[in-house]
């Protein structure tokens, strides 16, 4: 399976946790996304487009299990910092297709250095336009250019900076 659609199927079992306030139901609910039946549909032009694809082989299921419980372990800290940069908007305001794939984009820029950030933000922007409404795009596009060459996170051994350090 390529990243790509690894990292779409991540999106989805990531917005389909959102939707389940307990741990006990995301648990569940994310077991069940291997086996839920194949879907496509027709687009205009009048072809097929296969929307989930359920033919996955067992290492990229661990690998997406382990995927997602390390992205939603580092929610409240990925929230915190939207929530810092999104000027006029908390993650609480936002569509929950926009706020899954910032935390999805997020978490590779920050936790994941085998992504280089141009590429998380590219590869966010193509899921908010499968996924997203028609300002999706420019949205997350915008969001994510804020956090862009930045340090996003404190590591979790150095402690956050107050100015009075000295060099």
């Amino acid at each position: 399976m390529t990243r790509r659609e690894l990292r779409e199927h991540c999106f989805k079992m990531l917005f389909s946790a959102d939707f389940y306030p307990s741990a006990e139901e995301v648990k569940e609910q994310l077991k069940q996304y291997f086996n839920a039946p194949e879907e496509d549909d027709v687009d205009p032009k009048g072809e097929v487009t296969i929307l989930h694809n359920v033919e996955i082989k067992e290492e990229d299921s661990r690998y997406l299990e382990k995927r997602v419980a390390g992205i939603m372990d580092k929610i409240p800290e990925i929230d915190e910092q939207i929530n810092e940069v999104a000027a006029g908007w908390r993650t609480k305001r936002m569509g929950k297709v926009e706020l899954t794939i910032l935390r999805l984009a997020l978490f590779e820029m920050k936790y994941d250095d085998s992504i280089p950030e141009k590429v998380a933000i590219n590869e966010a922007v193509e899921l908010a336009k499968k996924f997203g409404g028609d300002e999706s795009p420019s949205f997350v596009n915008g969001i994510l250019a804020k956090f862009a060459g930045k340090d996003l996170l404190p590591s979790p051994a150095e402690p956050e900076k107050t100015g009075t350090e000295k060099a």
